[in-house]
């Protein structure tokens, strides 16, 4: 039988307008809402209350259409944002620059409300191999992972010649596709890819070590072309299982994030009925398993009661509120500009419209901080993102970037 984690009480969130969307690669349900202020869950114990607090957001960019992902190579003070439709554009000084860094608005499929260009991922050494890695949807469906080369004579342009296709798993549905990517501290570049759309994932191919679907990828995109599987991957030399596969277990993790600085990897995953979560495991431990579709959160999902042992549990879990509700995970931030965020993972809800966070230690303590932050900005909160110097950026539907900002006292 699962048992419920110690901070994974149910939080509630009330819609004040709702409306209809087609839009995000994220959802986990049809209608979306802008809310108005977050009035938290009911008092609990076993962690610390949810407070309200204020900070400003510092907006740094618009005229974007459906950004769904912002990365920068080290060092570099450029903004590179993905949008949906299969571009990439620059922002640089506070301005938008005209032409995009790369387009592949004719091979990228927007077909359905999940499908688009979804991640985007610098080498480590981008200063040295100019080479960029993106996640998007094909023709067809599939994941598909691409790497391009930066021209060598335009540092503002990839190569579109230069594209060779890394990695493509075949996705039977428009829905749960995942799509993000990240080098992780070990240098091995990490894929998520959702459960193929399904209701209920009915084949439990989350679960599965034959499958790609519903899954944390990791690759060694220096060891062999197209990749090489590390030998370290836990399911290596398993019969019947894909060597590729890192965790398992996953429905629709929209988006993930390493904290080298506490040795966490963080992944939250959006929720089938009832639950949204967050997951937060150290990021050498291999062969995780978050448990989709045994369980949805820490609950059992298909019978009432269930085997959820060899299973992880999420730090924080918070309940459905009609009609949508749908977590964005986000990124600790470690950024040097805002020194009292330090530690702070952000994180968002698409639909309900509030932002939040919590400090998480890993080390027994639990979680030690929870804020609902108030920003006198509305919109819906797709992605974030993460800049060269470590300041964390959130995107929105409506095409506004905006940095985060110093909290208000």
């Amino acid at each position: 039988m699962p048992t419920r984690p110690p901070f994974a009480a149910p939080l509630r969130a009330l819609a004040l307008a709702a409306g209809v969307h087609a839009l995000t690669a994220l959802t986990a349900c049809r209608d979306s809402v802008v809310a108005g202020p977050d009035p938290g869950p009911p008092e609990r114990p076993g962690g610390p209350p949810l407070v309200a607090a204020r900070l400003r957001l510092e907006r740094v960019a618009g005229g974007l259409q459906l950004p769904l992902h912002l990365a920068a190579p080290l060092g570099d003070r450029r903004l590179f944002v993905v949008e949906r439709r299969g571009t990439i554009r620059v922002v640089e000084d506070g301005a938008l620059r005209p032409e995009p860094f790369l387009d592949l608005t004719g091979v990228v499929s927007t077909a359905g409300p999940e499908r688009g260009m979804l991640g985007l991922a610098f080498h480590p050494r981008f200063a040295e191999t100019g080479r960029v890695y993106v996640a998007y949807t094909a023709a067809d469906g599939a994941v598909t992972v691409a790497r391009f080369e930066v021209r060598a004579d335009d540092p503002y342009r990839a190569d579109p010649a230069s594209a060779a296709t890394v990695i493509a798993v075949a996705h039977p549905d428009f829905q749960h596709n995942g799509g993000m990517l990240a080098f992780g501290p070990d240098g091995r570049l990490y894929v998520s890819v959702g459960d193929g759309g399904s209701t209920g994932d009915p084949d439990r191919v989350a679960q599965s070590p034959a499958s790609l679907l519903g899954k944390l990828l990791r690759l060694d995109v220096d060891g062999a072309e197209p990749y090489a599987i590390p030998t370290d991957n836990p399911f290596v030399g398993r019969a019947g299982a894909r060597g590729e596969l890192w965790a398992l277990g996953l429905r629709n993790p929209w988006r993930f994030a390493f904290d080298p600085p506490s040795g966490l990897l963080y992944v939250a995953d959006v929720g089938e009925g009832n639950w949204e979560e967050i997951n937060a495991v150290p990021a050498s431990a291999p062969g995780v398993d978050y448990g989709w579709s045994t369980l949805e959160g820490a609950h059992c999902f298909h019978e009432a009661t269930c085997d959820s042992s060899g299973t992880t549990l999420p730090i924080l879990e918070y309940e459905h509120t009609p009609p949508c509700t749908s977590v964005t995970g986000g990124v600790v931030y470690r950024g040097t500009r805002v020194p009292a965020h330090a530690g702070r993972y952000f994180f968002a809800d698409y639909c309900l419209g509030w932002l939040r966070s919590i400090k998480y230690g890993g080390d027994g303590r639990g979680i030690t901080e929870y804020l609902s932050w108030q920003t006198g900005v509305s919109g819906r909160v797709q992605s974030f993102g993460v800049d060269g110097f470590g300041e964390v950026y959130l995107l929105f539907a409506e095409g506004d970037v905006y940095r985060l900002g110093a909290p208000i006292n």
